[in-house]
């Protein structure tokens, strides 16, 4: 597994974070911008600024090279992968285009990020039944969600990779298995997830992936991708339809020849025209992913990551939310201390940046901190 030299990473992609004033570890709300990320989203607004400098075939080879990072962050094909603007807008692709009957059923968690519930709430007008499994204390039950997906007429299960709240990390082997024996799919939210570890979607089953680039893959707002499983998505009418959705499309000079016939890749659930300076960006950050190495990436997020759980485990006065056990976490390190508003407020003054979220203090440490960045971070919780 190669080193990362993080001395020469800060310096060289996030040069702010050697301020004395302030110490970042909220990557789970908003990650920093990469300097490759501002330079390439800068040379596309440039071309834009002069707009004779606009050349789409460098775009549409961006986009292209952009789909190939994204598969191979999760083992896919770049043909599985369209680009897209946020989460949200992946989930919605199952949600608008399988085909629904009264009576279907879909398997959430309760206590789910908001964009992963609402698509599918949403679909209880047409008779849809979301059912809702309980946490069992703070954490995702999994055992129970295992033994829903086996219930009468479940046809999705959807769930986030890792828990925005408690960064409880699922087993997505262990359900992708228990999906697939019995022909149901499997929608996963990994914004919380890729970036801080990484999966592949053929060992776990995953029909859906859906992530934006703004928090762990370190990239602008309104860029990101959704994996589309390539037997499942040449079944499936894109909606909404974009106008380069369909087959010949890329022939600019024949535009008005209508032809509704589907692009045969993920392609088809791309709603062109894209922010091309902000997926530009994206494409940037994760070649950063592929330079550092995958795997040391992730060993990297779960040290540091690691130290906050180990300080929390030693306090009589701290609750550790997030599951001790590496396998259950990834960047995410959720705690509750006697009075966490107040802890809260220490860190912030204390120029801490981190998230309050569902009375938990949610520290969210990066590839590029430090060790005495967490160590200065859980002073400060010391002193309170």
């Amino acid at each position: 597994m190669p080193t990362i030299d993080v001395a020469a990473l800060r310096a060289a992609e996030f040069p702010w974070a050697d301020r004395a004033d302030g110490i970042y570890l909220n990557n789970a709300s908003t990650g920093p911008l990469t300097q490759r990320a501002v330079a390439a989203g800068a040379e596309v607004i440039a071309d834009r600024v002069e707009p004779f400098r606009i050349d789409d075939d460098r775009n549409f080879a961006m986009l292209a090279r952009t789909r190939e990072l994204a598969a191979k962050l999760i083992g896919a094909s770049a043909s599985e992968i369209a680009i897209l603007t946020n989460t949200t807008y992946g989930i919605n692709i199952a949600a608008q285009t399988f085909e629904w009957e009264p009576g279907d059923v879909v398997v959430v968690h309760d206590r789910e990020f908001p964009a992963n519930m609402y698509p599918w709430l949403a679909l209880e007008r047409k008779g849809v039944v979301v059912r809702r499994i309980p946490p069992d204390g703070l954490l995702p039950d999994e055992d129970a969600f295992v033994a829903a997906i086996a219930g009468p007429r479940v046809k999705v299960a959807s769930l986030s990779w890792v828990g925005f709240s408690t960064g409880y990390k699922a087993d997505l082997h262990r359900i992708g298995e228990a999906c697939h024996a019995r022909g149901v799919r499997l929608v996963v939210d990994a914004i919380q997830g890729l970036g801080a570890d990484f999966l592949s979607v053929r060992d776990c089953h995953v029909d859906v992936l859906a992530c934006g680039g703004q928090k762990w893959l370190m990239s602008p707002w309104g860029s990101g991708f959704a994996y589309v499983r390539e037997e499942l998505a040449r079944t499936l009418a894109p909606s909404p339809v974009g106008w380069m959705s369909v087959k010949g499309s890329d022939d600019f000079t024949r535009m008005i020849d209508y032809d509704l016939t589907w692009r045969d890749d993920a392609r088809r659930f791309e709603v062109i025209t894209l922010p091309f300076q902000d997926i530009a960006g994206l494409g940037a950050s994760l070649t950063l992913f592929h330079e550092l190495g995958l795997d040391a990436v992730a060993a990297r997020v779960a040290r540091l990551a690691g130290e906050i759980v180990r300080w929390a485990t030693s306090r009589r006065d701290i609750t550790l939310v997030t599951p001790d056990d590496p396998a259950r976490r990834a960047g995410i390190v959720s705690l509750r201390t006697a009075d966490s508003a107040r802890s809260s407020a220490r860190l912030e003054e204390a120029g801490v940046a981190h998230s309050l979220r569902e009375g938990m203090i949610r520290l969210a440490p990066h590839v590029y901190n430090t060790e005495d960045e967490i160590a200065r971070a859980l002073a400060v919780l010391d002193a309170g």
